[in-house]
């Protein structure tokens, strides 16, 4: 195994990103404001945070294996870790995924500093309780961090309606049954860890799975986190449910009511004779209510579970016709229904209205279809250029900008975003068919 202090004396600055190393100084910047590294230039920088190695006895430098990871390219990653791969993928539960990017599609950068910010974002506009998110990010940065990034089968991590699933090579280093109350970190990649640690965003206690258990189980109820050793495969698996353990425990009260029905008068075990009773429709219905939870999947329960259910679930449970656990004017709900799925059918088709674009906006976007490599900043212009003249969808910037959806979303949209230089249209409901971003005409007014 590489280890990530390791200085590969023939890949220097030109190796690495520029805009990540900007990318992390600016957020160190923040975090210590006052500290003597903001100070330094870039090579004694990267020295001083271990990026960046020095040969003594030959006089010879170059960028340490943890520097490569954090700050270079995919392409030139793979040229030293052969196996290096991450991946990002959520589904509604079929077979297709609904969202999906890795290091390999060559929108964005492919390392692992901004690999952990994509999905800080993602899971920050999908996840509206901060706790979960924060439990959520704190696994994440934990496998980038014990991942041995020279075994098989990259870093993955998926979301599904009922459970996340975190994925790296490399076995533990404690024993297994120790993870999520172990005091003492043993540690693959220390200086990956200093990296991170130095944003705040780990560190080097072994406290980190403690606390996400503590809120995952006790905060949340969700069933306790799990974590399996695939020996085989030398891959380590967190597995996080979305089902809750007061769901598990109230299935009990399910037999309490079969019981009830039984002393009624009414043998539960002929169900169907019992429901086909005309005078126990009322009965049945609450019944089936009451059980709804029980015989819908996962990701439903989670749903019932939530009575301050936010937009977002609402406007998912719109597309699912599952309103009516939340939606207390049916009616609304009904009259509405049929020009919301028309809406979310044509967004899904992913096509642009060709005659919303306008000759300007083509005009302004023309550097960004003739020029395929722009500076971040370059594009950064463009788009919020674009947005000064209107409010535009993810799919009108990939058409006006010929980049795929993700990469600018990834790349562009969320950096502006966090700047506060664009604001949603609809900020409370992130997955809106009809989201837009807006030009922020505060952030002018600052």
């Amino acid at each position: 195994m590489l280890q990530d202090n390791l200085i590969l004396e023939h890949y220097g600055l030109n190796e690495l990103n520029f805009d990540t190393i900007k990318s992390y100084r600016d957020r160190f910047a923040e975090v210590k404001p006052a500290h003597p590294w903001n100070a330094l230039e870039t090579k004694e920088f990267l020295y001083k945070v271990g990026a960046w190695g020095k040969v003594r006895d030959t006089h010879k430098e170059g960028v340490t294996l943890a520097g490569l990871l954090l700050f270079s390219e995919e392409r030139i990653i793979t040229e030293v870790l052969p196996q290096y791969f991450l991946e990002y993928r959520e589904s509604k539960g079929n077979e297709e995924w609904t969202e999906r990017f890795t290091s390999q599609d060559g929108t964005w950068s492919g390392n692992i500093f901004d690999f952990y910010f994509h999905i800080h974002e993602i899971v920050r506009n999908s996840e509206p309780q901060p706790s979960i998110a924060s439990s959520l990010t704190e696994v994440l940065i934990n496998m980038l961090i014990h991942a041995d990034y020279n075994g098989e089968g990259g870093v993955i991590l998926e979301k599904q309606p009922s459970h996340y699933v975190f994925s790296n090579p490399g076995l533990l280093l404690v024993p297994t049954d120790s993870v999520f109350s172990n005091i003492v970190s043993q540690l693959r990649n220390p200086n990956i860890v200093k990296l991170f640690s130095l944003l705040g965003l780990c560190e080097r206690s072994g406290s980190g799975l403690k606390k996400v258990k503590q809120n995952w189980s006790s905060l949340h109820h969700y069933k306790t986190p799990a974590i399996d050793q695939d020996v085989s495969m030398h891959r380590t698996v967190v597995m996080l449910s979305l089902s809750t353990q007061e769901r598990q425990v109230s299935s009990s009260e399910k037999d309490t009511y079969n019981t009830s029905i039984t002393d009624s008068g009414n043998n539960f075990k002929d169900v169907e004779k019992y429901q086909n009773k005309p005078e126990n429709d009322v009965e049945i219905n609450s019944y089936n209510k009451n059980n709804n939870s029980y015989n819908k999947d996962l990701i439903e329960e989670l749903k019932s579970y939530n009575n301050d259910v936010n937009s977002f679930n609402k406007e998912d449970n719109y597309y699912n016709n599952e309103s009516n656990l939340y939606n207390n004017d049916a009616d609304s709900y009904n009259n509405n229904r049929n020009s919301y799925n028309n809406e979310r059918e044509e967004d899904s088709s992913n096509l642009v209205n060709v005659e919303n674009i306008d000759a300007k906006l083509w005009d302004i976007a023309t550097l960004a279809r003739e020029k395929k490599r722009l500076s971040p900043n370059q594009m950064e212009h463009i788009i919020l250029e674009l947005c000064k003249e209107k409010p535009l969808m993810l799919k009108e910037f990939a058409y006006l900008l010929e980049r795929t959806p993700d990469g600018v979303r990834n790349n562009y949209l969320t950096k502006l975003l966090r700047k506060g230089q664009l604001q949603l249209k609809y900020p409370n409901q992130p997955n809106h068919p009809k989201q837009a971003y807006l030009f922020n005409k505060k952030d002018i007014e600052k």
